[in-house]
């Protein structure tokens, strides 16, 4: 099992605000969209009621959501009561990357498991007053390449690049 994480962060690794995104990034959508796509998506509850109804569960995607509540419904989702669960759930797949897509408390306790393989992460270049925030990282534990760079532009009122960061061995 492969497991990735797959995030966009301000300047102060910010990466929401009212449980909702701080921008709008088509390119970097796009992004999300084909690296994911095919795979296993885990998210919170908060995470995945923030995502529009009209895309949920995501699609082209196995959605797992995680929750402690015994009485949410998330159809087309499976749910489970902790990351572990979802992990021990997904401990033989071989086809398909287990992708953790968020919210703060998820990307913060898959790293603290040392789980995570790998990260995807988008550097957007601004800040933007989040209230939620993407956990600290040593740098030394990751290679780091950059995947794409993408200016500011007519589409995209913010700069950002792409990075991909593999867990030394």
């Amino acid at each position: 099992m492969k497991v990735a994480l797959i995030v966009a962060i301000d300047k102060e690794r910010g990466i929401g605000k009212n449980n909702d995104l701080m921008w709008h990034l088509p390119a970097d959508m796009q992004f999300f969209k084909a690296t994911t796509s095919g795979h296993i998506v885990v998210t919170g509850r908060k995470n995945y009621d923030s995502i529009p109804e009209r895309f949920r569960p995501l699609p082209n995607r196995e959605n797992a959501v995680l929750t402690r509540n015994s009485h949410y419904e998330a159809p087309g989702a499976l749910l489970f009561s902790s990351l572990d669960a979802c992990l021990e759930h997904y401990r033989n797949e071989t086809e398909r990357t287990v992708f953790i897509i968020g919210g703060g408390q998820i990307y913060k306790e898959a790293l603290a498991a040392n789980v995570v393989d790998e990260m995807f992460i988008t550097h957007v270049h601004g800040t933007f007053g989040a209230d939620t925030f993407f956990p600290e990282i040593d740098a030394n534990a990751w290679n780091s390449e950059i995947v794409s760079t993408h200016a500011k532009d007519e589409k995209h009122a913010y700069g950002f690049e792409i990075l991909k960061y593999v867990r030394k061995s």
